[in-house]
């Protein structure tokens, strides 16, 4: 193989693999320099010249001229009866240039030479393939089904790229055929046979999320926050999201008119029944809105150990719960509390902690409103000791408001 048909086929490497210029000279300068350090142990004396673009590979040796049988090294130096030859007015060390043609560096050093290209340039590919999959990840793509196999589905993007979408990352209720359209996520990228493999995803909480960003123009343009997901893929989620702007409502525009935007999503996800919330960061309220459809009566939060029990009339407790415990599963993963639920205090209704201000001190009920009580139900369902402990307020004046909330339902207790 001579020079100019290496480029030729270099050129081949470059349409296929698309390859800028600048890429694929430094790609054959470092190939042959490989071979060369292979041959000769060193590149460093040799000037490689290459232009793609008119198909030009030149290859020049620079060797120090040394008195006759004073050669150390071949490679790097030359007689002078030697230099002579090449033209007569060489003096010792001077240096001379002479060109290399690659066929006098034997079949051998060529066959590498060009398995070394191969090698340089599926590398380059690869890892520019793997910066296109990093810069993705976290995006959802449009992608096809290329194999089906009992573990995982094959897909290929638009350039052919081959990704995986393995069975714990699928929907229950999803079913591809081969050349079907599918949208997923890029979730991560990983190194297979020394090749980059994107890892996509349907079943990810922010699958769901980047669904909202492309279907509801508010998300998109930022004016509406999705602040936390929680789902059971394929079955329900919960979805809580905020509006810095008064004006919209992100629930209303979230969902659309008779469900028109939320639709969309559903479908995608087969069927999955999601619940979108206001976001507060009142947790009692946050707390409330994300137990839906259910009506809580009364709640003690307990920061500390990030729990709350939740009381409920007896009608509304499977409504807290749901279907296989799905909604106070998903309430609890969208608020980071978990939530026990009992069963309403035996009184017929309840009395906001406010409607005492004229017997309790405004800065005793502040203490009680702190710690997320607010009622009278959910102080008197409480022991007396682990309220004062709580509000840090003396067991007497504990004692004196229980009193007073029981007044209040004397009739209904028959005390």
């Amino acid at each position: 193989m001579d020079n100019e048909a290496l480029i030729d086929s270099f050129s081949d490497f470059k349409s296929e693999k698309n390859i800028d210029r600048v890429s694929l000279m430094a790609i054959l300068e470092e190939s042959i320099r490989c071979v060369l350090r292979k041959k000769y142990d060193s590149s460093k004396n040799y000037d490689i010249i290459v232009n793609p673009d008119q198909g030009d590979l030149e290859i020049w040796r620079n060797r120090i001229v040394v008195k006759d049988g004073m050669v150390k090294d071949l490679n790097k130096e030359i007689e002078l009866s030697t230099a002579r030859k090449i033209e007569v007015d060489f003096e010792i060390g001077e240096e001379v240039t002479e060109k290399v043609e690659l066929k006098s560096l034997g079949r051998r050093a060529i066959l590498t030479l060009r398995q070394n290209l191969l090698s340089k340039i599926n590398e380059f590919d690869y890892t520019n393939t793997y910066k296109k999959f990093k810069n993705k990840i976290g995006e959802i793509i449009h992608v096809e089904v290329y194999h089906i196999l009992p573990n995982q589905i094959i897909m290929r993007d638009e350039e052919q790229n081959e990704m995986v979408l393995p069975k714990k990352e699928q929907i229950p209720n999803d079913f591809f055929r081969k050349g079907d359209p599918v949208r997923a996520l890029v979730k991560r990228i990983d190194w297979k046979d020394n090749k980059p493999l994107g890892i996509l995803t349907r079943k990810d909480d922010s699958f769901l999320e980047e669904l909202f960003k492309l279907e509801i123009p508010e998300v998109s343009e930022g004016l509406i926050t999705v602040k936390k997901v929680a789902r059971i893929p394929g079955e329900k989620a919960k979805v809580a999201v905020e509006s810095y702007d008064d004006r919209i409502d992100p629930v209303g525009a979230c969902v659309g008119i008779k469900g028109s935007r939320i639709h969309p999503i559903v479908r995608e996800l087969k069927n999955e029944n999601i619940d979108v919330i206001n976001y507060t960061t009142n947790i009692q309220l946050y707390i409330t809105r994300s137990l839906s459809p259910a009506k809580v009566s009364m709640m003690e939060i307990h920061e500390k150990n990030k729990f709350v029990n939740v009381y409920l009339k007896l009608d509304e407790i499977s409504k807290a719960i749901g279907k296989g415990g799905q909604n106070i599963r998903l309430a609890s993963l969208l608020t980071g509390y978990k939530i026990h639920v009992f069963q309403d205090f035996p009184y017929e209704d309840d009395v906001e902690l406010t409607e005492f201000s004229d017997e309790i001190e405004k800065e005793v009920i502040e203490k009680f409103h702190k710690i997320g009580l607010n009622t009278a139900k959910s102080i008197l369902n409480s022991i007396n000791k682990d309220l004062s402990k709580r509000t840090n307020l003396e067991e007497e004046i504990i004692n004196k408001v229980v009193s007073i909330l029981k007044k209040e339902f004397e009739e209904e207790l028959n005390i």
